[in-house]
């Protein structure tokens, strides 16, 4: 008759339930059972101590669902989580590039500024070394010299085969001119 009486519990309670909460319950589904029991087993002098639950075997194809679904929900986090890092290694790979480029531009910058301020320097001192030369004397030559040094440096690499370089009297001229004009366009741009 015990026997009885704890089945018709778990029959009335497992059902109200779904499965995982059925596994989560063990124990309040055994204090039904425990509670029913007393009540029938008091009467012939019983005492019931404790009713356990040791495990809850539900058909093999309700536990293959349930393990794909346990599975599939572990995959979705896991994939979640590698989407996440892989946002994360975009984001620092990003911040890193920006860094090295506001870097790279603060050197050029730096690098211009003390270009303009050695050659202030040198139109200076040449133009207190030799008397009558003018300012604009002075950096028609550093000019000059600078383009004639760059056009080394184009000859000298491995990766140009010619370089055209206007010749004459006037063609030194016109490239002074062309690079003073250039500068002053420069700088009344960076003054906007």
């Amino acid at each position: 008759m015990s026997l009885m009486v704890g089945f018709l519990v778990i029959r009335a309670s497992v059902p109200k339930l779904n499965l995982d909460d059925a596994f989560v319950q063990k124990n309040d589904i055994a204090k039904a059972v425990e509670d029913e029991l007393e009540k029938a087993m008091s009467a012939y002098g019983f005492e019931i101590v404790q009713t356990l639950i040791v495990d809850i075997e539900p058909d093999a194809h309700v536990k293959q669902a349930m393990n794909e679904i346990n599975a599939a929900a572990r995959m979705r986090v896991a994939a979640n989580e590698k989407a996440e890092a892989e946002k994360i290694v975009q984001i620092k790979r990003a911040e890193g590039e920006a860094e090295a480029k506001y870097l790279s531009g603060l050197g050029i910058a730096r690098q211009r500024q003390a270009i303009v301020d050695g050659l202030r320097d040198s139109v200076l001192g040449f133009s207190v070394n030799v008397p009558g030369t003018t300012a604009k004397d002075v950096m028609d030559m550093v000019l000059i010299t600078q383009y004639f040094d760059t056009m080394k440096e184009i000859g000298a690499s491995s990766k140009s085969s010619a370089v055209f370089i206007p010749h004459g009297p006037g063609a030194v001229r016109d490239i002074a001119t062309q690079i003073r004009d250039g500068l002053l366009q420069g700088q009344s741009a960076s003054d906007n």
